[in-house]
């Protein structure tokens, strides 16, 4: 299962969670239920515009559970094949205090997030290393969610496929190791809040490259690894790039204003 498709059918489920508590919506109004495919139609379609979901019914994100060590090693087993080659992360002594300033230069301007270690010290390993290496130059911004409770930029495959990975893969962090003592409660659904910077995946412990930008509260299961949060700048241009909506008209799909990152540097 690809990477897009696997956060198309967890958003469809959480969708249809939604769609199931809020008597304003109905399961088959929701685009992620009707189909699992990473392309966008392509041909015209008429959306109805639905009211804001209540999202008090969620809970929210867990606190971030503290570090016992300064510093963890990592585990990167390799995949393939890589939508660009690169090399794999250092693995050993991995800082898990402090945060990482990162500017997205886009298509569509700038976009400034913080990573943030202690939340997820191997996937900000990895994301650094990334964007050190120019794994993201160039590549495009392949899919916009603009649905009620479910408002996401999905970016970080060169191939822009939905499909492409750097070649290897690591396990989920927080927020699903807050559950580690009960994980039954990771399959509930919680708000990730806007300004949210998050991890796609294939399901559990599948990481690659591909993270989305929540520029709205969104609800999903917590098995989508939370690593830092985008600036008040950053979410103004992910506003703008939500208004020009999806191509074909429809709530998930391609944005229909290009989006392409052109690179990103770590401070």
């Amino acid at each position: 299962m690809n990477r897009t498709s696997a956060l198309l059918i967890g958003l469809s489920a959480t969708a249809l969670v939604l769609a199931g508590c809020s008597s304003s919506a109905e399961p088959a109004a929701q685009p992620a239920a009707a189909t699992s495919s990473p392309t966008s139609s392509t041909s015209a379609a008429t959306t109805t515009q639905r009211p804001a979901l209540d999202l008090s019914r969620f809970g929210a994100l867990p606190a971030v559970p503290q570090p016992t060590t300064d510093t963890v090693s990592c585990s990167y087993p390799a995949e393939t094949p890589a939508a660009k080659e690169v090399n794999p992360p250092p693995v050993d002594t991995v800082d898990v205090y402090g945060t990482v300033d990162v500017t997205l230069a886009t298509s569509q301007g700038p976009i400034d997030i913080t990573l943030d270690r202690t939340q997820a010290p191997c996937t900000v390993n990895s994301v650094v290393s990334l964007a050190q290496q120019g794994y993201f130059d160039g590549s495009p911004c392949h899919r916009l969610t603009t649905s009620p409770g479910l408002e996401v930029l999905q970016c970080g495959d060169p191939s822009g496929s939905g499909r492409g990975g750097p070649g290897y893969s690591f396990a989920n962090e927080y927020p699903t190791t807050a559950y580690t003592g009960d994980p039954a409660q990771a399959e509930n659904p919680v708000v990730y809040p806007r300004g949210t910077l998050a991890m796609a995946n294939a399901g559990p412990d599948t990481n690659g490259s591909q993270f989305f930008l929540v520029y709205a509260d969104s609800v999903l299961p917590p098995q989508y690894t939370v690593f830092g949060t985008i600036s008040e700048s950053g979410l103004a241009t992910l506003d703008a790039i939500a208004a020009g909506g999806v191509t074909g008209g429809s709530e998930d799909g391609a944005p229909a204003n290009p989006v392409i990152l052109e690179s990103a540097t770590a401070a």
